[in-house]
């Protein structure tokens, strides 16, 4: 028998699900040379670090706008 805690276990899945199809699928192999937080040239390593999805922000930012939760 489903107890609470069953029931709040398939809502958290189900709402994890939906979050991640509706994740922004990167550019595959396109890196934006500046980043769109700061400004600032985007280093090589990490353009090269993240080339089979693509980035648009430089490791600080992106660490910022993952912390914080928010999706752009």
């Amino acid at each position: 028998m489903a107890d609470n805690a069953d029931f709040a276990d398939g809502v958290i899945e189900q709402r994890l699900a939906q979050a991640m199809a509706a994740r922004p699928v990167g550019n595959p192999g396109q890196c934006a040379l500046e980043c769109e937080g700061c400004g600032y040239a985007i280093p090589e390593d990490r353009r090269l670090a993240v080339l089979d999805r693509g980035c648009t922000r430089c490791t600080e930012c992106q660490e910022l706008v993952d912390r914080r939760g928010v999706r752009a």
